[in-house]
């Protein structure tokens, strides 16, 4: 019996889009949309990466995900009535095309071999949010920051052992482990006295793969 997988292929998405999408350049810091704001538009990364910042009531704020080429956002556009449950910023010069909620919805509907493999893409997603959130309530803090620095790694999807990223704030990363700047950087020296990570002239980050069975292995 043979078995079909359903994978998400961002170049083809763009392709069926077709001209229904506008490209944009953003710079390092540019918002490109912000919590509470009408969603009305999904969006895909071609090059650069994107932080999605979530704001209390009272101020406070955490980094939910950092993005990268290939990864798309913005996909709650597709409930009805929905405002952004969060803030995205271009955290280095990005270049993202963007598709209006009514063109993505008439591709779905005009097209159900897309809508199948889009929505297993959603589910994905959905999966790995269930993921965070558990990392969260069970691991140690130097667990969680493993998994980020490896999931950051995989950005380009055709990276591995070694895969470099651009530099990323400790502050966001803390952010994101849900812990503080110092016990962040605490772990990425540790980290890198022991080899798992280093980081070239410009200051881009590497992550080597002994990173996984080191750390997210250890059930000490």
């Amino acid at each position: 019996m043979s078995r079909h997988t359903l994978t998400f292929n961002s170049r083809n998405f763009l392709k069926r889009v077709g001209t229904q999408k506008t490209t944009r350049e953003y710079q390092d810091q540019q918002a490109i949309y912000t919590q509470g704001d009408a969603a009305d538009a999904m969006f895909h990364i071609q090059n650069g990466n994107v932080k999605l910042v979530v704001e209390s009531p009272h101020g406070k704020k955490a980094v939910i995900a950092i993005l990268g080429p290939g990864d798309v956002f913005g996909e709650g556009c597709l409930v009805n009535r929905s405002l952004r449950m969060s803030t995205a910023t271009a955290i280095h010069p990005s270049t993202i095309s963007c598709v209006t909620k009514g063109a993505l919805i008439r591709l779905i509907h005009q097209q159900p071999a897309f809508a199948k493999v889009f929505i297993s893409y959603l589910l994905s997603r959905m999966g790995r949010v269930e993921e965070d959130f558990v990392d969260r309530l069970f691991n140690f803090s130097e667990k969680r920051l493993a998994r980020i620095l490896l999931m950051l790694a995989h950005f380009g999807k055709e990276g591995g052992d070694g895969a470099a990223f651009p530099r990323i704030n400790q502050e966001q990363l803390a952010q994101m482990v849900g812990t503080t700047r110092s016990r962040v950087s605490h772990f990425m020296n540790k980290f890198r006295d022991k080899g798992f990570v280093d980081y070239n002239g410009n200051g881009a980050l590497t992550v080597h793969g002994d990173l996984l069975s080191a750390v997210l292995h250890d059930q000490s």
